[in-house]
């Protein structure tokens, strides 16, 4: 990958989707020295206008219109899953670099193919998987890579969350599956990379898929079909970063009126970790981390110093995005390849294009 020709001053990034791209990703972008908030992009005039009067930013409701843009050296997608892959492969051709929610396509070969033109074109892809930035996340890491545990045995991954139990949310993309909607593509995303970060890579699963809330009301009140999956059960195989191999069981669900949140149990030979927090809408605020090894006590464990973060937000989602922002800006200013990039986009792509093919 060749370095950034524009090192010299900052980069200027566009924000593609106005969603989470503007109540996070901008803020993030605002933290950022080595990145320069410049333009935003949305189809729908009227909320590209409501946005640019609360940014001050330049706006675009055209996608060639936003590529030809000078100062835009590099593209944030926070769209919904079904335009993101189109987006992306214009934007790569335009020599852009890219900034890409997850999932980052709807199946594995969009992906790779993206791979395949960044690669050629020499440019930085960065993945969202903001766990990897998550201070008690790396510590969990850090834990793990010094053995705290001995070998791995079992992992348990709970993710019960209840931001679609209520039957009266709107249907919307979320509810179709071939717009890359329902708990794989929001979860199970995270939780296939976050596995395989922490313990190693992912093999074949064995799934189970339902649709719990069959029906929603549209916008104009009608009921219609909903066939994404909002509950997903899966058990797999990790292959260890240690060359072993370790069984894995996950939950995860949009309908769980109630839920525990987002654990992680990981038992292994020496001792157990435990990482979670019952916070439903914040990823940063409430976790904790316990670890128990053979005959002591469980201690809880604080981040690091040097993995903490040196500023928070009210949102907690704000923090491990900026960070991400960082290694980002980093990947495109050095020529090294990102990391959470393409690669792992992959990796955790088809680990979800396997799931729903075991069901």
């Amino acid at each position: 990958m060749a370095p950034n020709p524009t090192a010299q001053r900052p980069i200027g990034v566009a924000i593609a989707g106005l969603g989470f791209g503007e109540a996070v990703h901008l803020p993030a972008l605002q933290s950022v020295p080595e990145l320069e908030p410049v333009a935003l992009w949305h189809p729908r005039q009227d909320r590209l206008d409501q946005a640019c009067s609360n940014s001050g930013l330049n706006g675009h409701s055209s996608w060639d219109s936003l590529l030809e843009d000078s100062q835009v050296d590099a593209v944030i997608i926070a769209t919904p899953p079904a335009p993101r892959y189109e987006l992306a492969k214009r934007a790569l051709k335009a020599g852009k670099h890219l900034l890409l929610e997850k999932p980052v396509a709807l199946n594995a070969g969009e992906v790779a193919d993206l791979q395949r033109e960044a690669i050629g074109r020499g440019l930085s892809v960065a993945v969202d998987f903001e766990y990897r930035a998550v201070p008690l996340f790396q510590q969990t890491a850090r834990l793990l890579a010094q053995g705290a545990v001995g070998t791995p045995w079992l992992v348990k991954l709970d993710w019960l969350m209840s931001s679609r139990a209520n039957p009266q949310r709107a249907w919307n993309w979320y509810s179709q599956a071939h717009q890359g909607g329902g708990v794989l593509g929001a979860l199970g995303t995270h939780a296939f990379d976050t596995l395989a970060w922490l313990i190693g890579s992912v093999g074949e699963p064995r799934a189970m898929t339902r649709t719990a809330i069959e029906r929603r009301p549209d916008s104009e009140g009608s009921m219609r079909p909903v066939d994404a999956d909002d509950i997903a059960l899966i058990n797999v195989e990790l292959a260890t970063h240690q060359g072993g191999a370790v069984a894995a069981q996950m939950a995860l669900s949009s309908v769980a009126r109630n839920g525990r949140g987002c654990w992680i149990e990981i038992y292994g030979s020496e001792g157990s970790l435990v990482l979670g927090s019952e916070n439903q809408k914040d990823y940063v605020h409430g976790f904790s981390l316990t670890l128990q090894r053979d005959g002591e006590a469980p201690r809880n464990v604080q981040p690091d110093e040097d993995l903490r973060f040196g500023t928070t937000w009210s949102d907690g989602r704000v923090a491990p995005v900026a960070r991400l922002q960082r290694w980002w800006a980093e990947s495109i200013d050095s020529g090294h390849p990102m990391v959470p990039g393409l690669a792992e986009g992959l990796a955790s792509q088809q680990a979800c294009d396997r799931t729903l093919s075991s069901c």
